[in-house]
């Protein structure tokens, strides 16, 4: 099975119209980043809910996924927004420097080769543009809460889920650093103070 199929199979297992999880409050992180006018790629956008918010408040915004049918579903919601089909390995078809911020929403944890497909959205984002981001928390104390129950750990990790990194403050500080990004801003946010799950993080291209 090839990636594209498998994630076709992971799309065709999702039932039509789904919120995203915590979208109002990632959508509010969002729209308080991006301004009208500005040039957005929305990378794994899914059914495009993202993209439609992005859209209303005036961005040019691109919804782009490697699987058909979340974009299809995104189409038949929206038939006015810009969407792209992309290859599951390989670069984009987008040229250098195109976007002027990107916005990856639960994406990255999905993500086998992070350095590379960071480093074709660094290609894409001109200098200077802004990276931001939701990826689930993996913080110490949000993973030993977990750990007080079996069955909530054995789901969260389950071995055949579809998120293949686990990332805290700091391991994705890291990671973005090391890939070209600086003014790394990253905060918890959603549930409970201490064990929140989500992480919303901003980064600028550096202009290197």
């Amino acid at each position: 099975m090839t990636g594209r199929e498998y994630h076709e199979a992971l799309w065709e297992a999702v039932p039509e119209g789904l919120d995203p999880a915590w979208f109002a409050l990632r959508r509010g992180f969002l729209l308080a980043r991006v301004g009208a006018g500005e040039r957005v790629l929305d990378i794994g956008c899914g059914e495009g809910r993202f993209t439609e918010a992005l859209a209303d408040a005036g961005a040019s915004v691109v919804g782009a996924d490697i699987a058909e049918e979340p974009l299809r579903r995104a189409g038949a919601r929206r038939g006015d927004l810009e969407l792209q089909l992309i290859p599951d390995s390989g670069p984009w078809p987008f040229a250098d420097c195109t976007f002027d911020a990107v916005w990856a929403g639960e994406v990255l944890e999905h993500v086998a080769d992070t350095a590379g497909w960071l480093s074709e959205l660094r290609r894409v984002l001109r200098s200077g543009g802004r990276l931001h981001l939701s990826t689930p928390n993996h913080e110490a104390l949000g993973v030993m809460v977990l750990a007080l129950s079996r069955a909530r750990f054995a789901s969260h990790f389950d071995p055949l889920s579809d998120h293949l990194r686990f990332y805290s403050r700091r391991s994705l500080a890291g990671v973005l650093s090391e890939l070209g990004f600086e003014e790394i801003e990253i905060e918890a946010a959603g549930g409970r103070p201490g064990a929140r799950p989500l992480l919303l993080a901003s980064a600028l291209r550096a202009r290197w």
